[in-house]
C-alpha cells in the first residue's frame, strides 16, 4: 500500500492565534498556493480531516473523499483561536514543560491525539485490496504517523518539519515499512 499524507496550505494567522480543532481561513493567494501542489492521481481511497483548511484542497483537486474526525489536528479547547502570547502563564508553562500529558481546559493533550490517530492508522493499514491511498490532513497528524512508524520517543515529533502543501509518501509492502518522501 502506498499512503500519501498532505498537509493543506497555508493558513492567515498574522496574529499568532493558537489554532488546531478550529477553523482557520487559508492565506488570501490560497488558489495560488492550490496550483502549486503537486498531487498524484487515481488513488483508491481519499480521506480528509472534517477542517476546511483541508476539504479546500481536496474540493480544488475535485476528489471524491470521505472525512474522518480522528485526523483532525490537535483540539487546543479554550485556548483555540486566543494569541498564544495572551494565554495566561500559570496554563501555558505546564504545557511548554510538559506538552505530551498537559492539555488545555477542555482541549485534548498529545498523548489522547496520539491514540485516535493511532486507531486511524492502523484501521487504515489493515484494509485490504487497496493500493494507494491519500489522506489530507494536518502537520500534527502527520508527525504522529510518522513517530508511529519510526517508533522514535514522542517528545522528538516535533524535530520533524512538514511543510504547507507538501507530502509525504510511505509504502507498506509485506509488513515492510518505507518513508518514501518528506515534503515532497
Amino acid at each position: 500500500m502506498e499512503i500519501h499524507l498532505i498537509r493543506h496550505t497555508a493558513v492567515e494567522n498574522p496574529d499568532h492565534l493558537c489554532y488546531g480543532f478550529a477553523e482557520m481561513p487559508l492565506r488570501k493567494d490560497f488558489e495560488e498556493d492550490l496550483r502549486a501542489v503537486q498531487m498524484d492521481k487515481d488513488f483508491d481511497v481519499i480521506i480528509s480531516s472534517p477542517s476546511q483548511r483541508c476539504q479546500l484542497l481536496a474540493k480544488y483537486f475535485r476528489l471524491n473523499y470521505e472525512t474522518d474526525e480522528r485526523i483532525r489536528e490537535m483540539n487546543f479547547g479554550d485556548w483555540e483561536l486566543k494569541k498564544w502570547s495572551e494565554i495566561p502563564e500559570e496554563e501555558i508553562n505546564p504545557w511548554y514543560e510538559d506538552f505530551i500529558t498537559i492539555k488545555a481546559k477542555n482541549g485534548e493533550n498529545l498523548l489522547e491525539m496520539q491514540t485516535r490517530v493511532c486507531e486511524f492508522w492502523n484501521e487504515l493499514i489493515s484494509k485490504e485490496n487497496i493500493d494507494k491511498v491519500l489522506v489530507v490532513t494536518h502537520a500534527g497528524v502527520i508527525r504522529l504517523i510518522l513517530q508511529s512508524v519510526l517508533k522514535f520517543p514522542l517528545e522528538n515529533m516535533f524535530n520533524i518539519q512538514i511543510d504547507y502543501g507538501k507530502r509525504t509518501v510511505i509504502d507498506l509492502r509485506k509488513g515492510l515499512v518505507s518513508i518514501r518522501n518528506i515534503n515532497l
